[in-house]
């Protein structure tokens, strides 16, 4: 690709085409509803605190790549924004399905996948998956990673942020801090996130109601 990305263009880039597909009803996204999209604890590895200027600086990078949009105008309150991976990638929706949860939670075994992308995506089976990621891999979005010891799957890794070597997450077997599990204040700021979010969506359907 012409293109790479970097840990948080990522990360808002996923979190975009996951709530296109889980919640169409609250999208294109405020820039309030990207930071709680990104930051929130539930389907996210590792869990990230970004504020709005991390989103701002990753949106203003994607658009330059043509992979986001931002829509303004007299009918609309606040700037709201989309993806455009999926139009300009041609992606069907399994091949989204499996690179959004990549994209959301890093490397995965195909039987991890499958049952994570099931709210984007039903797969009927294992080998349905095994085939998908084997196509991805053909033409460049993803790659089979070695076999870990005592595993048995191999885990499968996007590669939006280059080749594996290189990207943020090759580190995380050898790097203890990485693997460790999030600290209590890095969990509280994730639920207060995600109350903030659900808020938000509350908001929203009440404003529409009314």
């Amino acid at each position: 690709m012409e293109w790479q990305l970097d840990a948080a263009e990522v990360r808002v880039l996923g979190a975009l085409i996951e709530k296109e597909i889980t919640t169409p009803d609250l999208y294109p996204l405020s820039l309030n509803a990207l930071v709680n999209a990104s930051n929130q604890r539930s389907n996210r590895d590792p869990v990230v605190a970004y504020d709005d200027g991390v989103v701002e600086v990753a949106l203003g990078s994607l658009r330059a790549k043509g992979l986001a949009t931002r829509i303004t105008g007299a009918d609309v309150r606040v700037p709201k924004h989309t993806e455009r991976l999926i139009e300009k990638l041609n992606l069907g929706r399994r091949e989204v399905a499996l690179l959004c949860v990549l994209m959301l939670r890093g490397p995965q075994t195909p039987g991890e996948l499958r049952g994570r992308s099931e709210r984007l995506h039903t797969f009927d089976d294992l080998e349905s998956v095994e085939h998908t990621l084997d196509r991805m891999a053909e033409s460049g979005l993803v790659k089979k990673l070695p076999r870990q010891p005592g595993a048995r799957e191999s885990r499968f890794a996007h590669l939006l942020s280059g080749d594996v070597e290189t990207a943020s997450y090759a580190e995380e077997t050898a790097s203890p801090a990485r693997a460790a599990a999030p600290s209590d204040r890095d969990r509280l700021a994730a639920l207060e996130t995600e109350v903030a979010e659900l808020k938000r969506a509350f908001e929203e359907f009440r404003a529409r109601f009314e």
